[in-house]
């Protein structure tokens, strides 16, 4: 197996070769739906009883009770306290600087008079309540925690309830943290299938959820697509993606580690750099040989580069960014002198990374925008977390006399012609008599 693919725009064969590279399809295991199908109807049916017993299976716990999966505002200030000095103040750092940008994307509700004297509008309103999922053990990250409540709070989310799973009842303090720093009201130690189902649901403890954001593995991500209905979901994301298009001139090994921050996320992750200099390429696949054994991650990194990653070589900067819009990626580093000039052709992508000193990484963790992104090409029609994903609108009409009287007509006319009669005659009721 190759270190990483090499494509080039100039080979007959390259469209194909880049539509295998991208193709990517979350499987779809009958087991795992069977699984979740259960999961969902018994916690629906036997609420926390049921909560319990998947824990206490799944997770090493021996918790006889709710309260023993509970854990209060008393314990997220401990946390937040314990926690390494330098640590807390980078969460609350970059808390502060998340919380800053999404203060940027409210909304407020807005009316206006038309000539008819009619009253126009939309109302802004936040969600009531908002689950948040974050992963637990080893896959446990304090930076979701921020990216998804603090836009929920922003926004005026009255409460925040968050599910983490604690295998053998071990929690991250730094995942505590966050919490606190947050604003997360409670905390549940549950996790998978199970705790979807019980925000989505609600059960004795657990209070039912508006929406339910945050990632999670397939069991989870399978379990958000079914309850999908009963409650709002952020998205069901697909493995964590990096574009990078440089113009030659950035220090290779910048580059390479740029990749690795993706490929290290997990084995489907993808990283592809895109560049008209040849010579570059070249480059960058050494700094990718010498730089991958020095990685913690390095079996993972190898599996993800191999499978997915790819530098390819483009014509020009123009073909370049013709690829960038075709593959919509989740992060897209522009490491290039000038990314301005690059900006007004890019269409499609969720985060938009300009010039050589931004690194994704910085996105990640403390930038400011959401690093919540729609991944797998969805960013062609869809858009990163923010705040408006947790506000609702709702339309404001209100007529004068007159005014539903001349609308009346309006309505009353298409009305017959939909052929539904009491549509018609309810604004024909409010038709006012003519005046000779």
């Amino acid at each position: 197996m190759s270190l990483i693919s090499r494509l080039d725009s100039r080979n007959p064969t390259f469209t194909q070769a880049l539509e295998q590279l991208l193709a990517w399809e979350e499987t779809q295991h009958e087991a795992v739906e069977a699984t979740v199908k259960t999961i969902i109807a018994r916690v629906r049916a036997e609420g926390d009883a049921a909560l319990l017993e998947y824990t206490n299976r799944f997770d090493q716990r021996h918790a006889d009770h709710m309260d023993q999966l509970s854990i209060g505002p008393e314990a997220l200030q401990a946390a937040l306290a314990s926690i390494d000095p330098i640590a807390r103040a980078a969460l609350e750092q970059a808390a502060e600087r998340i919380r800053d940008y999404h203060q940027r994307q409210q909304q407020g509700s807005w009316q206006y008079e038309d000539a008819l004297g009619t009253l126009l509008g939309q109302k802004v309103t936040p969600m009531d309540r908002v689950g948040l999922y974050v992963p637990g053990g080893k896959a446990s990250y304090p930076s979701s925690v921020l990216m998804c409540a603090i836009p929920a709070k922003v926004a005026g989310v009255q409460e925040v309830v968050m599910v983490s799973p604690t295998p053998a009842g071990e929690a991250n303090p730094l995942v505590l943290a966050a919490a606190a720093i947050a604003g997360v009201e409670r905390i549940f130690t549950v996790g998978g299938a199970q705790a979807i189902a019980a925000l989505a649901y609600g059960t004795a403890t657990i209070p039912k959820v508006d929406k339910i954001v945050g990632p999670g593995n397939i069991y989870v991500a399978t379990a958000k697509r079914a309850v999908f209905g009963a409650v709002d979901i952020d998205m069901i994301a697909g493995p964590s993606e990096i574009l990078i298009i440089a113009d030659g001139q950035t220090p290779p090994d910048w580059v390479a580690m740029d990749l690795f921050s993706q490929a290290e996320h997990d084995q489907d992750a993808q990283a592809i750099l895109i560049s008209p200099n040849a010579a570059y390429l070249d480059q960058v696949y050494a700094s990718l040989e010498r730089l991958l054994p020095t990685l913690a991650r390095q079996s993972i990194a190898a599996v993800s580069l191999a499978k997915r990653g790819a530098l390819i070589r483009v014509e020009s900067m123009a073909q370049a960014l013709e690829l960038s819009n075709r593959i919509a990626p989740e992060h897209l580093e522009l490491s290039v002198a000038d990314p301005e000039a690059l900006m007004p052709h890019l269409r499609h992508a969720g985060a938009i990374f300009m010039g050589r000193y931004t690194s994704e990484a910085l996105g990640d963790y403390c930038a400011g925008p959401n690093h919540v992104l729609p991944t797998a090409g969805t960013a062609r029609f869809s858009s990163p977390l923010g705040v408006y994903d947790f506000q609702k609108r709702s339309s404001i009409i209100r007529c004068t006399a007159q005014g539903a009287s001349t609308l009346g007509k309006m309505a009353a006319t298409l009305a017959y012609g939909e052929s539904l009669e009491a549509h018609a005659r309810s604004a024909e009721y409010r038709i006012l008599p003519e005046v000779n």
